[in-house]
């Protein structure tokens, strides 16, 4: 079991659970009871809530197993570590970038400057 199912974040989330599951199964009840006198809209609500609440167990339970190790090493994939990683031709496809964009930027100037003389 571990320590991950007494932090804080775990706990907090086994009372959300404790307290939405419940909730949901008594709205699907009260729906049924509803569309039992009549109410043809509430059987569509009576299959949905108990839909919320297995899905609210499904969610409480992937995130109660959910390695944290994966998320931090997803997250940390800065522009430096990426540098590092990608090796010596990472710096001359910069400058290849560069050029690239210098050149469209220039291009730019020189539409901006044909359309200012059109105004004028």
């Amino acid at each position: 079991m571990g320590t991950a199912w007494f932090s804080r974040r775990a706990v907090l989330l086994h009372l959300t659970t404790l307290v939405v599951v419940p909730g949901c199964l008594a709205l699907g009840w009260w729906q049924l009871h509803r569309a039992l006198s009549g109410n043809t809209l509430s059987w569509a609500y009576t299959v949905e809530w108990p839909f919320f609440a297995a899905y609210g167990v499904y969610m409480w339970w992937r995130i109660i197993h959910e390695q944290p190790t994966k998320l931090s090493q997803a997250s940390s994939g800065t522009v430096a570590d990426r540098s590092l990683t990608d090796g010596p031709d990472r710096h001359e496809q910069d400058e290849e970038e560069d050029e690239e964009l210098a050149a469209y930027n220039r291009y730019l100037a020189q539409l901006n400057a044909a359309d200012e003389q059109k105004l004028r």
